[in-house]
């Protein structure tokens, strides 16, 4: 199993935080490079979030937490990492720029993981003169310090061998990688949510339901399905003792009826926007964004926690995974005894219990 010793962190936003929280709550020292002032702050926000849910997570005690370190240059944060994780903004001449310059002054083993929502590594490689091979992507979901997916995508001259270090690496920080077959634009994750997004603006837009009332059918329905089966298990069990072939026979006449939309898009201008952005101000202004992160981090938790205990105590889905996890660093977070002390402890003669009188007849 391919561990990290050092890890770099070259963006640090939202996921950028998110990887560097996971990295140093498993007791990895992490250097951070992000040109924004406010950078500091903004990683201290996220990591006061994940310490909270980490202690609920794992009551008893977490593992020393890794040392952070804010690097001025790339070339420093990169300077003797094993495995760096690139979470800067969506735009292929800024990732170009950034992954030429970590390809330049990494060490020539390390992983380079991209955080990229949709770019093709491919199309991002061309830009790394030495190393190339070891680039692939890393896509994970917010909060990365919770969320355990990551999809890895390597590209065109992405090493095999370079994937399946990539993959020990992100499952020995309790991650679950599931390796995308083809190189695409968007991978799986976010095709799907692509096509839930569109065809969510077409019903806020066409007045079929507000933004809350389309929030509670996902969340008080199929939202909690897919939290533990998915979709094509949770379709299975809907065809009935016949499984997956009568459900298809059933319900696949229905994919020429007009019902999404899902090749349109609706106009994406000023009017949709404060349409959207209203009626999310109505359904969630009484809480700050801390506030909804707090309430999601404790709900993720609960719910990963609930399925921990499924399955006979083995976990179900995420469970087990989360069972796994942070049994992990339970047992991190002990301390550990030194070669030293565990041969006195052997050599140490062992008293004999004192023999009792024997009774007077």
């Amino acid at each position: 199993m391919s561990t990290i010793s050092k890890a770099a962190a070259i963006g640090g936003g939202v996921i950028g935080a998110g990887w560097v929280a996971r990295l140093l709550l498993n007791g990895i020292d992490v250097s951070i490079f992000d040109p924004d002032p406010e950078a500091s702050r903004k990683v201290g926000e996220v990591m006061k979030g994940a310490r909270r849910a980490y202690k609920q997570m794992v009551p008893g005690g977490l593992p020393k937490e890794g040392k952070l370190t804010y690097a001025k240059t790339i070339a420093e944060a990169v300077a003797d990492a094993d495995f760096i994780q690139e979470s800067v903004p969506e735009r292929l001449d800024l990732k170009h720029k950034v992954l030429a310059e970590i390809d330049m002054h990494a060490p020539a083993n390390a992983i380079i993981g991209s955080s990229t929502s949709g770019i093709k590594p491919s199309d991002m490689q061309v830009a790394m003169k030495k190393h190339p091979e070891r680039l692939v992507v890393g896509h994970p979901f917010n909060p990365v310090y919770l969320l355990p997916i990551v999809e890895i995508v390597g590209g065109a001259q992405t090493f095999p061998e370079a994937i399946e270090v990539a993959k020990e690496i992100y499952s020995s920080i309790g991650m679950k990688p599931v390796v995308i077959r083809k190189e695409i634009e968007a991978f799986v994750g976010d095709r799907l949510l692509e096509a839930a997004w569109r065809e969510a603006l077409w019903l806020i837009k066409d007045g079929i339901c507000s933004v809350e009332e389309l929030d509670d059918i996902m969340r008080y329905g199929f939202g909690l399905r897919w939290a533990q089966m998915g979709m094509f298990q949770v379709y299975r069990i809907a065809g009935g003792e016949a499984g997956m072939r009568h459900f298809m026979a059933q319900f696949g006449p229905c994919l020429k009826w007009p019902w999404t939309k899902l090749m349109d898009v609706p106009e994406f201008n000023d009017e949709l926007v404060d349409l959207i952005a209203g009626q999310s101000d109505d359904q969630s202004s009484k809480w700050s964004i801390r506030e909804l992160e707090k309430i999601r981090d404790d709900n993720l938790v609960a719910i990963m926690d609930a399925l921990s205990k499924q399955n006979k105590g083995k976990g179900w889905g995420a469970g087990a995974l989360y069972r796994d996890y942070t049994k992990q660093l339970a047992a991190q977070a002990k301390p550990k005894v030194s070669k030293a002390a565990e041969k006195a402890k052997a050599a140490k003669p062992v008293k004999k219990a004192a023999k009792k009188p024997a009774k007077k007849g």
